[in-house]
C-alpha cells in the first residue's frame, strides 16, 4: 500500500471544464457537490483506502519565526495557500494507477448546473521514510 495526497486547488492548476467559482453556485449545487464528496469518502472508507479528508476555510495566515524574543512574522508578499488550496484527501492504495483512477473520479464532482467540474487534482505520493544518504 502507498499513500497519496489528492490536492484540490482554487487556482494555480489548469482551468477546469466547468469553471464557475463555488461562490457563484446556487445552494442546491453546493449541497450536491458536498454530498458527492461525502459519498466518495464514505466509499473509500468502506474499502479501507481513505486515510483522511478535509476542506479548508478561506482564511489563514503565514507565520515565520523571526528570532528569540521577537514576535512571529505573519503574511508576506507571496501567494497564500488560502488562495490556492481548497482541500485534500489522503488515500492509501495498492498502486499509483489506483491513485490516478480515484483522482479522475473525484475530478468529476458536480459543480455549477449540476455538471461535472472536471477539475485538475494534484496527486502526490506521501513519503514513507526520509531518503537514505550514502557516505
Amino acid at each position: 500500500m502507498a499513500k497519496y495526497l489528492l490536492l484540490k486547488h482554487y487556482r494555480g492548476a489548469p482551468t477546469p471544464v466547468n469553471n464557475v467559482p463555488m461562490d457563484q453556485w446556487d445552494p442546491a449545487e453546493i449541497t450536491a457537490h458536498i454530498q458527492f464528496m461525502r459519498d466518495f469518502a464514505d466509499r473509500l472508507e468502506g474499502t479501507g483506502e481513505l486515510v483522511g479528508v478535509e476542506g479548508l476555510a478561506p482564511e489563514g495566515t503565514w507565520v515565520r519565526y523571526d528570532g528569540e524574543g521577537r514576535p512571529p512574522v505573519t503574511d508576506g508578499p507571496f501567494a497564500e495557500t488560502k488562495d490556492l488550496i481548497a482541500g485534500w484527501m489522503i488515500i492509501d492504495v495498492d498502486s499509483h494507477a489506483r491513485a490516478l483512477e480515484l483522482a479522475g473520479e473525484l475530478s468529476a464532482a458536480p459543480g455549477a448546473g449540476g455538471k461535472p467540474i472536471h477539475e485538475w487534482l494534484e496527486v502526490r505520493p506521501i513519503m514513507s521514510a526520509p531518503p537514505t544518504i550514502a557516505d
